[in-house]
């Protein structure tokens, strides 16, 4: 165990307090949203999980867990509407309108049910 330092700031001394070395991820969309729903509507969650080092890893995990979701989703929702590479080379403008349509609906559903949830 580390000693703990201090620093004077005018008649207080104040613990020399650093939050461990933690990997550099690149967050997406996903762990973004999660990061800012935590922070506003669970805040004692978020500052647990911030001071224990631990919210990185939460939000890589929510990321690589939601874009797999989403992927899952948007394949199920595809192959039940119909949507195929045969509509896309007859009708590749129709193909674009169903897929952005399956793939917002497949969003919506990740938000609801992985990334607003506790």
């Amino acid at each position: 165990m580390t000693a703990i330092t201090y620093t004077r700031q005018g008649d207080y001394d104040l613990p020399d307090l650093t939050l461990p070395d933690q990997p550099q991820v690149r967050l997406g969309v996903y762990a973004q949203m999660r990061r800012r729903y935590l922070k506003e509507h669970h805040k004692i969650l978020y500052y647990n999980l911030l001071t224990t080092a631990k919210l990185i890893p939460h939000l890589a995990d929510i990321e690589q867990t939601a874009m797999q979701m989403e992927e899952n989703l948007l394949r199920r929702m595809a192959k039940k509407e119909g949507v195929t590479e045969k509509l896309k080379a007859q009708n590749p403008l129709e193909w674009i309108r169903l897929m952005n349509n399956l793939r917002h609906s497949a969003q919506e559903t990740v938000k609801a049910e992985l990334i607003y949830t506790i």
